[in-house]
């Protein structure tokens, strides 16, 4: 079989059959596949007869096969000889950070966590000497099963013929610039990058990211500027491998899927490996009822009897109420002691949402008496893909350097605490209190409610009547998150006792 010849429908090594031409370029060209024996669809690469780099590709393509970080593409097959010479490696589905800033830049963090953990997976390709060599948008993926996965390593570079003698930092600077990206919406380079705009310069050099998105924490600016910035460091040093980059945003929470609102009966999802790349497809929800059984017969009558019992109960509780009416309007004596009126504002009202006046991390019993001071609005700007963390610690009882840490919310005023839902990190084992009172110190703040093993939305409710101005939400464990230790909030919402 001649590659020239290859058309969809073609079968690689009795196994890949090609379908879908997706991309072609300079004689390599890209399929979607079926692996027959494990009917997942697979990407692969075919090449042209004159395709001048064939035998690199093969070569970086079982190098990367044996790369073992899930974050990383995997690669399943490689063959190369004098018929026909492919690559097969993982299909993978999901949003490019192209994709994801369509709508403008990201959430800060988000970002900075979706680059975190792509400077981690390159990092571990750099430990085995496996480069990228040409990072841009297209190659970070948000995946529909909800993962960072990096695609091309030591493959793409292979494919373009590109080479350097420093490939640590070229993938440090790569990895500045998707960090760029996602904080600001434009490519730090001369030209547009993946519908990506240029990003603004002055005097000659690229704005940092501050100076082009308002609300980029400085820590991030700083980060981006060391690795991808020269001009604007000022004596900053360099980051200079992915290695370095992972260090500088490890303290990062790690990306969350975003919630999606369903309607009151959602669709449903087919089944679906998400790490095999299948596509998630929405198909309408069947409503199955109990059949309702009707009787014949002696059936009739007694629904004769119960239909009369129902009219004369309903005449019975209407004359209750006229009289019960005309009572109260011809008698202006007010209720017994101890009896409470049936409109009674305190049973019927709902607790409200009440929103913070301000947000802080907390840690009283810390070097420095903050936590991630930048992060605490994110956790009750109503937007539950932003968070705010607390520091990484070596152990989940924060490495017995204190008590515990915690966000402490400013309601603006004192009052009543109905209740707090937190939204944490799906990682089991927090130990959550809650602190209520009217100073904003540690010793002024009572324990009103507390859970252990706590993880995702949880509901905080005194066990007796709570008022204050300042709420503490305490971390006294955190759980273990990518290795390591640190607590996270993504929105808390404060109910009090409502009031018509």
């Amino acid at each position: 079989m001649s590659t020239s010849a290859v058309e969809p429908g073609t079968r690689l090594a009795e196994r890949f059959r090609l379908e879908d031409r997706v991309s072609e370029s300079d004689g390599a060209t890209l399929w979607k596949a079926i692996d027959e024996i494990l009917a997942r669809p697979v990407a692969v690469h075919t090449f042209a007869p004159d395709f001048p780099r064939v035998h690199e590709v093969v070569t970086a393509a079982r190098a990367a096969s044996r790369l073992t970080d899930p974050r990383l593409t995997q690669v399943f097959d490689a063959a190369q000889d004098d018929d026909h010479s492919y690559v097969v490696s993982e299909w993978v589905t999901g949003e490019t950070l192209t994709d994801l800033l369509a709508a403008g830049p990201l959430e800060p963090e988000r970002a900075a966590g979706l680059v975190a953990e792509a400077a981690e997976a390159i990092a571990h390709a750099h430990d085995a000497d496996l480069y990228h060599l040409c990072l841009r948008p297209a190659h970070l993926v948000w995946t529909t099963g909800n993962t960072v996965k990096v695609l091309g390593v030591a493959v793409d570079a292979a494919l373009a013929g590109l080479t350097t003698d420093q490939p640590a930092l070229e993938d440090a600077e790569g990895l500045g610039r998707l960090l760029y990206a996602g904080l600001t919406g434009h490519w730090p380079g001369d030209e547009e990058e993946g519908g990506l705009p240029a990003a603004p310069m002055t005097d000659g050099h690229f704005c940092t990211p501050r100076q082009v998105t308002a609300g980029v924490p400085g820590y991030l600016d700083t980060v981006t500027v060391r690795a991808c910035l020269p001009e604007s460091r000022r004596g900053q040093g360099a980051l200079t491998s992915p290695a370095d980059v992972a260090e500088s945003l490890a303290d990062v929470a790690r990306p969350m899927p975003i919630p999606i609102s369903y309607p009151a009966t959602p669709p449903a999802v087919t089944a679906a490996s998400h790490a095999e790349g299948v596509e998630v497809k929405h198909r309408p929800t069947a409503i199955h009822q109990a059949p309702v059984r009707v009787q014949n017969g002696g059936g009739s009558t007694l629904n004769r009897v119960l239909m009369t019992l129902v009219v004369l109960l309903v005449i019975a509780a209407v004359g209750v109420g006229a009289w019960t009416i005309g009572r109260s309007l011809g008698s202006p004596t007010p209720p017994e002691a101890g009896t409470t009126p049936s409109t009674s504002k305190s049973s019927s009202a709902e607790p409200q949402t009440v929103k913070a006046a301000g947000a802080q991390g907390f840690d009283p019993l810390g070097d420095d008496r903050e936590e991630h001071p930048e992060m605490a609005r994110l956790a009750i700007d109503g937007k539950p893909s932003t968070f705010w963390k607390t520091t990484n610690y070596n152990s989940a009882d924060l490495g017995n350097l204190k008590p515990g840490v915690g966000l402490l919310l400013d309601m603006g005023k004192s009052m009543q605490i109905s209740d707090v839902v937190a939204t944490l990190s799906e990682a089991p084992g927090a130990s959550v209190e809650l602190k209520v009172g009217d100073s904003p110190e540690l010793g002024s703040l009572k324990t009103v409610a507390s859970k252990t093993n706590a993880a995702g939305k949880i509901t905080l409710t005194p066990e007796r009547a709570a008022s204050g101005q300042y709420v503490l939400i305490w971390f006294t464990r955190v759980p273990a998150d990518a290795g390591k230790f640190h607590g996270t909030i993504y929105e808390v919402v404060v109910h009090s006792p409502g009031s018509a």
